[in-house]
């Protein structure tokens, strides 16, 4: 055989996806490469003017078993398996294995056809690629050049032009590429046909965390999920409404734009916070058509202040009203864009003579100067952009199953995508005087609902005129999360007005009072589950709310209702099977 260095190079292509595989075969043309190829992938690239050579005129052998046997043969995994040494090298010679020293190739739309609603074994079998992925792996040990991503043969022909620098490292990344896209190929075929008894998790890691919840707790990472783009939604979401690609919202798609990388923490922060704000968008999309402007603060995952308004100004005042303490060094979400107005009150309103100090802030864009004054010594407050949380609705619900560890395996389970359409009369048990609920109480039945269902299990969320006051997250009793989020309330009004700097702006209806608490009269509260005893819903009602939203299942409904109409307060009631809202459990 030839001198490996000085001989014609030789790519091994099939596809199934002809797009821009005709101009990477011409680059390599270009380059002096001989291109061999079979079936559809040799006829496309001859049609368009290139010299291919056939898989069948190096094996001798035509294809065979209606296709399902062509480039599994000694003469084309012979030349991408051989070693560079004396013995490989003469035994190729021996019976006229040519050398390759690339492979493109990519597999047949298994996954797809898994998810077609018509698919059955027999099709999904067929889709089933035996040769594509056989050519991927002696390609991958061979440490060949190994294409499974069209968006890698740019990279390789560039690589090529340059001289092949770094050549082992590249080969491998490109390996352990191969490798990883057959092994999620195989997993879902396992799955399939195991009918989800065999299940497999695949990642790709994107974020490199200095350490996960504590500071002992090395490695940590971020990995992007490989698994699915999209996991259908169970016929929840509208069909015109949901994500057709990869998720615009995964956290990988974030834009860091300031501050420090983000920590463990940071991450599971901007996780729930987004649970919360595209929960927020749907509830008001689903039931009045529009999004309004909405802002959220988090402490440890859970909203600590949250609102909306029609003026973005207004939705940053309510917000951080929610608990000025709690939102110091907390975390920021919003669903408008950031100048420097939006910016100066975040970091200023109710801060006194000096800042107000916040570890994250996410939305839509930040002009320059709002990153000016955001910022953080030491790149304390990390700035994170994304166009797509922009008035976020519907479409925007993440889809994708979660999966949790538990010691020894982990759990599954489809996402959060419910959301409740609260319509009049059916939507009501009991209205007040039988007059129909106004619509900003139905607003805030829907802040109420979206933070509560997206906050720690079990919770009671108390909101008043388009702002969070209480939320009482994790308790194990109703009646302790009922007082809890009372407490909360109470507690964030003394300390609003024990530091009263720019109160004085805020219309009076709006202005926290001192004395007994939070003005609580008219308020509504969520609960995320259904209440055993009348005893929660009492506690309620005795500081003023005259609107709750649960679910039906308790042995003691018919006590619960009885007791909403003896108070006169407005009781909404869904299905616990439908509604209930256990979240993080």
């Amino acid at each position: 055989m030839d001198n490996k260095s000085s001989r014609q190079k030789v790519a091994l292509i099939s596809v199934y996806d002809k797009t821009g595989i005709k101009e990477f075969a011409k680059n390599l043309v270009d380059l002096g490469w001989k291109i061999v190829s079979s079936g559809g992938t040799a006829k496309h690239l001859t049609e368009a003017g290139m010299p291919v050579t056939d898989v069948a005129e190096i094996t001798g052998m035509p294809p065979i078993l209606s296709h399902r046997v062509l480039t599994l043969h000694p003469k084309i995994h012979g030349g991408l398996l051989a070693l560079d040494t004396s013995e490989h090298l003469a035994e190729l010679e021996k019976y006229g294995i040519p050398w390759i020293d690339l492979v493109c190739c990519d597999l047949y739309p298994l996954e797809e056809e898994i998810k077609n609603s018509s698919a059955t074994r027999e099709s999904v079998i067929e889709k089933t690629d035996i040769g594509g992925p056989t050519m991927l792996r002696s390609g991958a040990k061979g440490r060949r050049i190994t294409i499974c991503d069209p968006s890698d043969r740019e990279k390789v022909i560039e690589w090529l032009k340059k001289g092949e620098p770094e050549r082992e490292e590249f080969l491998n990344n490109l390996a352990a590429k191969a490798e990883a896209v057959i092994a999620k190929y195989c997993s879902a075929s396992a799955e399939y046909h195991s009918k989800g008894e065999l299940k497999g998790i695949f990642g790709k890691k994107e974020i490199e965390c200095a350490y996960g919840e504590n500071a002992y707790q090395k490695p940590a990472s971020l990995y992007r999920n490989l698994n699915v783009h999209n996991t259908p939604d169970g016929g929840r979401l509208e069909a015109t409404r949901r994500p057709t690609s990869g998720d615009p919202l995964a956290i990988h798609n974030w834009q860091l734009v300031a501050g420090s990388p983000l920590s463990y923490n940071n991450i599971c922060d901007v996780d729930r916070m987004m649970q919360t704000m595209t929960h927020i968008g749907a509830g008001f999309e689903k039931n009045f058509g529009k999004v309004p402007d909405i802002a959220i603060g988090a402490k440890h995952g859970n909203a600590c202040g949250a609102a909306f308004a029609e003026e973005e100004i207004n939705a940053i005042d309510n917000m951080l009203l929610g608990d000025l303490r709690a939102i110091f060094g907390g975390s920021v979400m919003l669903n408008f864009n950031v100048d420097e107005k939006i910016a100066e009150e975040l970091i200023h309103k109710y801060a006194g003579a000096g800042r107000r100090l916040l570890d994250i802030v996410a939305a839509p864009s930040f002009s320059a100067e709002a990153i000016e004054i955001l910022s953080r010594k030491k790149g304390k407050c990390r700035i994170l952009v994304n166009p797509n949380i922009l008035k976020a609705g519907l479409s925007s619900l993440d889809t994708t199953s979660r999966f949790r560890y538990v010691r020894g395996g982990f759990l599954t389970q489809p996402n959060y995508t419910f959301v409740p359409r609260l319509q009049e009369p059916e939507m009501s048990v009991f209205r007040q005087g039988g007059s129909p609920t106004p619509v900003a109480i139905i607003q805030d039945v829907i802040l109420a609902w979206a933070v509560g269902c997206t906050s720690n299990s079990n919770t009671i969320t108390i909101v008043k005129d388009g702002r969070l006051y209480g939320n009482g997250v994790g308790q194990q009793d109703r009646v302790g999360a009922a007082k809890l989020a009372i407490f909360r309330a109470d507690d964030a009004t003394a300390f609003a007005v024990d530091n009263p700097p720019d109160v004085g702006r805020l219309e009076a209806s709006r202005r926290p009072t001192s004395g007994t608490g939070a003005d609580l009269e008219g308020a509504v509260a969520c609960s995320d589950s259904f209440f055993p005893f009348p005893d929660a819903p009492e506690v309620l009602i005795n500081r003023g709310i005259k609107t709750i939203f649960s679910t039906s299942g308790s042995v003691n409904d018919d006590k619960i209702i009885e007791l909403c109409k003896t108070k006169n307060v407005n009781l909404i009631m869904l299905p616990d099977s439908e509604a209930r809202g256990f979240y993080q459990h």
